[in-house]
């Protein structure tokens, strides 16, 4: 026998025996999968996106930030110039600066959260790479999810930018998961849809309308090893390829006609032919048995209806189920559970085996289901029960995280007050040279009669713009900080404690608390609460991951995920207005502290009466992640 591998290592074909069953090449044999069970209790299989697919798309979009805001830039010195008078330009600047800093917020952090919940889990770079973002079970992702997988990517990009910290974390992980998907319970995936069963691709004789064989004459591992063959034999020199032929007409003799007098190359072309003829019209494989002798006559009586639903897929992916109609939904709804009984009877037959068809029709009920499955569309209405109901409820929900972080902010803050108040030698040690130095000047501005800082009204919009921005994104890292296991939202809650207490207790020593005083009431009610209500926030994350409870630790991260993202959307709310009052009231020296302290004693009320005035809060599509339905296969 002429060892016939010799000569094609490329396509792995066996030396001696070829009895031993063979995968098809359904898919990359280096991609992870994850399977789902769907509510219909069919198991559906995704792929899970890897590292250079995720990091491509990745740069896109960072492409498509960069270029965005250089537009914005441009914009803006096109509209100054050309439209703005002399005389209000300076005033106007101010305002353009302030919109570039918001505009810039927008882009670092609200470009992916935005994508991902109204796009349906994609980016235009993820859209471009074949990639989709659903939750774990399958499901489209929410805005809630997409915010938590996005915040804590100030995690992931660690250090400098880099992402040392989500490719260690994603390579790691068995589902291709980084920090932000851990928090957020989803999973990117590579939603690659086929437009017919690889074995369709191929031209062929039409099957004649013989009697079907009880059997074809070839076992599948026999079918795949000749199907290789005669699709790569013009790829050998001639001598070669008859050298090969040889070889494996010796191997399938028992199914090769004795008395043909056809070259080997021929008799395995017309072999090729018959197989595939026989499989087409779904006659079972030599060595099926039981369920398995089912398998190509599924294929070959449904192949046409599975053809049909991809092109009506195709079309609902771009324009939604709406474009379909209402009887083209209900047929489409009506395919869809046909083909999930398709599929697992496909799978029932294949024996836990790839094909080629298995995969086709998983891609086509996997991405049927993302959008029958797919999220609530957003609305206003659901937007405000959400602000001011569901909130202010979580807010009191986790009374426990929250007085935690209080501690751990108000704690330093007295004690490093009271110290340097009454040790100013202290204060070198605990804050910065330029606080040191804006105290000393303090101490002439009060004489003065100025205020805490230089009050230039024209540039109150960019101040307003840019402490809120920044109030924003330190309550991002207070919540994103849960991720290590609270460590850093501990660190961030104690050193701003600290700093804020040195502060105030280096001006009182100077004998001008009053002047400080009169900056921080107005806004310091709200920005302070944010403050904990945030860091309370990573504090549940850390929770999940160390206190799982009776839930696993994956899920219990999840579900703490979607409880931190209300608190830390509340902090946010309250940040807007700190931010606005604290560039537009605080630095204001005309008013006095009388009327900055009722400006913070009317904050406290009305902060009071949003807590405890929302009502229960609705139940959120996280709240119930499908823990048993969810098994990973690792790359091979």
């Amino acid at each position: 026998m002429i060892p016939f591998a010799q000569g094609i290592p490329a396509i792995e074909l066996p030396t001696n025996t070829i009895r031993r069953p063979a995968p098809a090449p359904a898919r990359p044999s280096l991609a992870a999968t994850v399977d789902v069970e769907t509510p219909e209790l069919v198991v559906l299989s995704y792929t899970v996106a890897g590292v250079g697919s995720r990091t491509t798309a990745a740069l896109i979009d960072y492409a498509i930030c960069i270029g965005a805001f250089l537009a914005i830039i441009a914009a803006a010195v096109q509209f100054q110039t050309s439209f703005v008078p002399v005389s209000i330009r300076r005033a106007s600047t101010a305002w353009a600066v302030a919109l570039l800093g918001i505009a810039q917020f927008v882009l670092l952090w609200l470009y992916y959260v935005l994508f991902e919940a109204f796009a349906d889990g994609q980016t235009p770079g993820k859209r471009m790479m074949g990639l989709r973002v659903v939750r774990d079970g399958g499901l489209s992702v929410t805005f809630e999810a997409a915010a938590i997988r996005n915040i804590v990517r100030i995690l992931d990009m660690q250090p400098l930018f880099l992402y040392a910290v989500g490719l260690v974390s994603l390579i790691a992980s068995p589902r291709g998961k980084r920090l932000g998907d851990l928090a957020a319970g989803t999973i990117v995936v590579k939603e690659d849809l086929v437009t017919q069963p690889m074995v369709a691709e191929r031209s062929h004789k039409a099957p004649d309308a013989s009697p079907l064989p009880i059997s074809a004459k070839l076992s599948d591992a026999e079918f795949q090893l000749l199907d290789r063959f005669v699709q790569r034999r013009m790829e050998f020199a001639p001598e070669r390829r008859a050298h090969l032929a040889l070889g494996l007409a010796e191997q399938l003799r028992g199914a090769l006609s004795q008395e043909s007098t056809q070259l080997p190359v021929a008799q395995l072309v017309r072999l090729h032919d018959e197989e595939f003829a026989a499989r087409a019209r779904g006659v079972a494989s030599r060595d099926d048995t039981g369920a398995a002798r089912e398998r190509h006559r599924i294929v070959a009586t449904n192949a046409p209806r599975w053809s049909r639903f991809a092109r009506v897929l195709e079309t609902a992916q771009r324009g939604g189920l709406a474009g379909l109609g209402e009887n083209g939904v209900r047929a489409f709804v009506q395919d869809y559970r046909e083909m999930t009984a398709d599929l697992a009877r496909l799978r029932t037959a294949t024996r836990g085996q790839e094909s080629a068809e298995l995969f086709y029709l998983n891609r086509l009920v996997a991405s049927a289901h993302s959008l029958l499955y797919r999220r609530r569309s957003f609305t206003l209405r659901r937007f405000i029960a959400f602000l001011f109901g569901d909130v202010p409820t979580e807010i009191r929900a986790s009374a426990v995280p929250i007085a935690l972080a209080s501690a751990m902010l108000f704690g330093p803050m007295l004690i490093a007050g009271r110290a340097v108040a009454t040790t100013p030698s202290l204060a070198p040690e605990l804050l910065p040279a330029g606080m040191l130095a804006r105290a000393e000047q303090g101490v002439i501005d009060a004489k003065r009669g100025k205020g805490y800082i230089e009050d230039p009204q024209v540039y109150r919009p960019v101040m307003a713009s840019r402490i809120a921005t920044n109030n924003v994104q330190v309550t991002f890292i207070a919540f994103a900080g849960g991720m290590t296991a609270g460590l850093f939202t501990t660190w961030l809650l104690l050193t701003n404690g600290v700093s804020i207490g040195a502060a105030i207790g280096l001006y009182i020593s100077k004998g001008i608390g009053a002047l400080i005083l009169s900056f921080i009431a107005p806004h310091g009610v709200l920005e302070l609460s944010a403050i904990v209500i945030a860091g309370g926030a990573g504090f549940l994350l850390a929770k999940g991951m160390l206190l799982p409870g009776n839930h696993t630790r994956r899920a219990a991260l999840a579900l703490n995920g979607a409880r931190a993202f209300r608190l830390l959307a509340g902090a946010t709310f309250l940040l807007v207005f700190a931010g606005a009052i604290e560039g537009f009231i605080s630095p204001n020296a005309s008013l006095s502290l009388n009327a900055k302290l009722a400006v913070s004693a009317t904050t406290a009320v009305l902060l009071a009466l949003y807590l405890f005035t929302g009502r229960r809060p609705m139940a959120s599509p996280m709240a119930t992640p499908i823990e048993t339905s969810l098994t990973v296969r690792p790359a091979l």
